[in-house]
């Protein structure tokens, strides 16, 4: 089944490599969640021949040198096509205008995901017999303080989506999919939340099935102390939006890397850092010493990848985004900031968080949406544009895209953010834009706006198909 999502360039690994002497993934975490219990894999993942050496030149453009890169896109690689999951989907509120543009509510009491859904990573598949959605997303259960997880639910419209209660058990369920670690010495006991899913591949092997990478942040118990915090809003990590309760504070949070064959069971992946992150934490005094969070990652060439992520400038006083590049996806290069905060009294004045980025296949270019935060930490979602993805970012039209609801009592009327973007290529050639909302009685909810035609500057919240 092939992908039309535009930033996902897929590139995939075999389940079983050609090699008689195969080289297994690298410093597979001991604590991998347990969620197969009754149908353990039989054929583990592998990496045949893979450098895992980047090779980042020195120059002002940092320009990756991938002669020796055996990566590759494979836009038509097929997927495969799990059966249609047996699961409750929540009815949203029955008063159209309230529940305007909601397309995932809160799970029913007592399931994972019943406080709070945010961070929707959304991927749309086609083949000539069907069309198949997948959307990784974080979830908490009751208790305000309760950790993260991510959870998977699918839909055959992007639009009415099949959730599950609980763990997942075979290959075609839904539901949770991944937990924290249970490991003391690990970056992510405190919670985890979706960034990013490529699908990987070697050019010099023939693959039958698909490998998902999923870049995660993941939080840990240690708490940040601000000493000067002037912000007029709560500065928390991770941000608790569901329930009531006390604050969290900030927690430290580092990216992490873990790969499935079905989107469903993960292994997580030993990175370099000592807590078995991809990237480490900034210098005392660099703009993401704090913490660093939301990784999305774009395959732009063979042997260039690019992640993009957000962490507080504590210098600054406000959120930024900066990013990395790599040759294998594993080990990374920081390049530094690229955005920060906008012009004094715009929406985006105290920063910026939550990039997600898409190339613009017309031109080559670059799409950010990103999650805007003024004054008084409410939150809305604004456009930036590049022509290489790089540190050439421009604000579109200094306005939002996408604002919280402005009629009171509607779902998403408090604010809205982590937004994802989805280029509906065809006839109508439209962008959807998915995101979380938050009202301001707090409930919190995922939501979905689509573009006037292919203006990407321009989005309604969905109210029904159009006859």
């Amino acid at each position: 089944m092939a992908t039309t999502t535009p930033n996902l360039n897929p590139l995939l690994f075999p389940s079983t490599p050609r090699s008689t002497h195969p080289t297994s993934i690298p410093s597979k975490r001991s604590n991998l969640f347990n969620i197969h219990p009754k149908h353990p894999h039989k054929n583990p993942i592998f990496i045949a021949n893979c450098s895992t050496n980047p090779t980042v030149s020195d120059d002002k453009d940092n320009v990756i040198q991938d002669q020796d890169s055996t990566f590759s896109s494979n836009p038509h690689q097929d997927f495969q096509n799990p059966q249609k999951p047996t699961s409750d989907q929540p009815n949203p509120s029955t008063n159209s205008f309230v529940s305007r543009g909601l397309v995932l509510d809160l799970g029913q009491q007592g399931c994972w995901d019943s406080i709070e859904v945010g961070s929707p990573l959304v991927k749309r598949f086609l083949s000539d017999e069907e069309e198949r959605w997948y959307m990784w997303y974080s979830g908490r259960p009751g208790g305000n303080m309760g950790p993260g997880s991510i959870g998977l639910a699918v839909s055959s419209n992007g639009i009415h989506w099949e959730r599950g209660k609980g763990v997942v058990q075979s290959n075609s369920d839904v539901g949770l999919v991944m937990k924290c670690s249970n490991d003391w010495w690990a970056f992510d006991t405190n919670g985890v939340m979706p960034g990013e899913v490529l699908v990987m591949s070697s050019s010099k092997i023939r693959a039958s099935n698909a490998v998902y990478w999923l870049y995660y942040t993941g939080f840990s118990n240690e708490k940040i102390e601000v000493l000067d915090n002037s912000l007029e809003f709560r500065l928390e990590n991770p941000e608790r939006c569901g329930g009531k309760g006390e604050f969290g504070g900030i927690c430290r949070s580092l990216i992490g890397l873990a790969m499935s064959q079905d989107g469903r069971h993960w292994a997580r992946i030993e990175g370099e850092h000592h807590s078995g992150a991809l990237i480490d934490l900034g210098l005392e005094g660099e703009w993401d010493s704090m913490f660093i969070s939301s990784p999305q990652v774009v395959f732009h060439s063979n042997g260039d990848l690019r992640m993009y992520y957000h962490s507080f400038d504590l210098e600054k006083g406000q959120f930024a985004i900066g990013m990395a590049r790599s040759r294998d996806g594993m080990r990374w290069k920081k390049l530094g900031k690229i955005m920060g905060g906008g012009r004094v009294g715009d929406f985006d004045e105290y920063g910026v968080m939550d990039p997600c980025v898409v190339r613009n296949k017309k031109d080559g270019g670059y799409f950010m949406v990103y999650e805007g935060v003024d004054v008084d930490g409410r939150r809305s979602i604004g456009l930036a544009q590049s022509s290489d993805g790089l540190k050439d970012w421009h604000r579109v039209e200094g306005r939002p895209i996408l604002k919280p609801a402005q009629e009171t009592g509607c779902w998403d009327d408090g604010r809205v953010g982590s937004p994802y973007l989805v280029h509906m290529e065809g006839e109508k050639d439209e962008w959807r834009l998915y995101y979380q909302g938050i009202g301001q009685n707090g409930r919190v909810g995922i939501g979905m706006a689509v573009s006037e035609g292919n203006d990407v500057k321009s989005f309604r919240r969905w109210t029904g198909f159009h006859l």
